[in-house]
Order: C-alpha cells, then sequence, then structure tokens
C-alpha cells in the first residue's frame, strides 16, 4: 500500500533559536479572470505551510508549529535547498499571521 506524503513533510533539519522551515505554496498558474500567468512573470507566494520549527530563545518560545500555514513578508526568509526540496528558513517575527 502506498503512503502518501502530507503538506507538512518531515525534514532531517533542526533551526536554531527562533528560526522556522518553511514550504512555500506553489505559485497561481491563472489570474483571477482566468489568464494563464507565465513562468517570468509569476510572483513569489507569500504563504506557505510551516515544517520545522527551532526552539525559541530564552524569554520568548516560538509560537508556530509543525504543519501551520502562515503568512509572511514578500522578501523574508532565505532559500535554502534540503534533499532536493526548496524551503525557506527565516525568524518567527518574520511570520506575519497563522491562517
Amino acid at each position: 500500500m502506498a503512503s502518501s506524503k502530507s503538506a507538512a513533510q518531515k525534514v532531517n533539519v533542526t533551526p536554531l533559536h527562533d528560526r522556522v522551515i518553511i514550504k512555500a505554496a506553489a505559485a497561481e498558474e491563472k489570474s483571477a479572470g482566468g489568464i494563464i500567468i507565465p513562468d517570468t512573470a509569476k510572483e513569489k507566494p507569500q504563504r506557505g505551510i510551516v515544517v520545522a520549527a527551532g526552539p525559541g530563545k530564552k524569554d520568548e518560545p516560538v509560537t508556530v508549529k509543525s504543519g501551520d500555514t502562515v503568512l509572511y513578508g514578500k522578501y523574508a526568509g532565505t532559500e535554502i535547498q534540503i534533499e532536493g526540496q526548496e524551503y525557506l528558513i527565516m525568524r518567527e517575527s518574520d511570520i506575519l499571521a497563522i491562517v
């Protein structure tokens, strides 16, 4: 029986302090009016799923957990590759909201 992978995949990396690892959502393929957007015009997504979170700072524990869908700033985070997958690593303070 084949097992399906959940959206919040497990990674073998643990972020330090108040850092989180996020799997960005796919960029929009069509506009609201139905126009197909070419790859060169697609905007960087601002929504993603938390894959891993650090323990937090000494007096400030991390409030997001693995599996949370979050919104973050357009230029937040650093793009990294883990086991061939693209992720973003950023501080928890760069996260704007939990959806």
